[in-house]
């Protein structure tokens, strides 16, 4: 009897083991469910619609005191914003990509792109039209693709955004580094204001996030962001997550999660 009862209790064991490997979920499930927390964050939270109006607010303030201050003999006068996650709200798609358990690929996100369906963030159309009522010229610098142009200028006149021409919208070519881009624009433009969702989108210096993720570099620049960088909140994607997986997308959704794990401090940093 009692060898039939052990029997019985490996084989219920084994049973059970083989029930728990099958629930256990994959790696990528596990890097999308972390992506979800995020996402609700970004599409429900007043939070978040408190840090955009207050963004958005400031930057107002500093096209008018810029502007007051402009002199005749200078050039043009302009204003440079990224788009996603800036002007475009593409939190749905992050929501469909939690949703069904999948994470960002190129194919998914210009098929959204395609749909030419995002909505304007809180903050972002008031702050461009203060912009063209000031006067100033309006480029939106972004790194969708060149393939998705047209759909891109779709989006921007439904939302009739200002200036939503193709002169003014300037998508990646061959890479996503906007230094010429920009340089583009202030070879007849004095910019007065950057805005975007990345350090980047004020200067490309800040990808290099060797030094304590980046952060090093955000002291060192703080009068200069400060005074010309309107830093939008995106906790879903972005340079922050690529300086964890040092600047390389391409590893393995393993590893991704395990280098998460390490940057978090369980004890207060020093």
């Amino acid at each position: 009897m009692r060898s039939l009862i052990f029997i019985i209790s490996i084989l219920v064991f084994n049973a059970c083991q083989q029930i728990s490997k099958e629930k256990e979920i994959s790696a990528e499930q596990k890097l999308s469910l972390q992506l979800g927390n995020a996402t609700v964050w970004f599409q429900q939270s007043a939070e978040m619609k408190a840090s955009y109006l207050q963004a958005y607010d400031k930057g107002k303030m500093l096209l008018k005191i810029k502007t007051d201050t402009l002199s005749d003999t200078e050039l043009e006068a302009a204003v440079v914003l990224d788009l996603d996650e800036t002007v475009f709200d593409n939190s749905p798609y992050e929501a469909r990509l939690f949703l069904e358990g999948k994470n960002y690929s190129s194919q998914s996100w210009e098929e959204w792109c395609n749909e030419a369906q995002a909505e304007a963030l809180p903050g972002a159309v008031d702050f461009l039209n203060f912009a063209d009522s000031l006067g100033l010229k309006i480029f939106y610098i972004s790194n969708r693709k060149i393939g998705v142009f047209e759909p891109t200028l779709k989006n921007l006149k439904i939302l009739k955004l200002p200036q939503a021409e193709k002169e003014h919208l300037l998508l990646r070519t061959t890479k996503s580094d906007k230094t010429d881009r920009r340089a583009m624009v202030k070879a007849s433009h004095h910019i007065l204001l950057y805005v975007g969702d990345n350090l980047t989108d004020y200067d490309q210096r800040f990808a290099e996030r060797d030094s304590n993720l980046g952060k090093e570099l955000v002291e060192k620049h703080q009068k200069e962001l400060l005074h010309n960088f309107i830093m939008l909140p995106n906790p879903m994607y972005g340079e922050w997550e690529s300086a964890i997986y040092g600047n390389d997308f391409s590893k393995k959704e393993k590893e991704k999660l395990e280098l998460r794990r390490k940057v978090l401090n369980e004890k207060h940093p020093k």
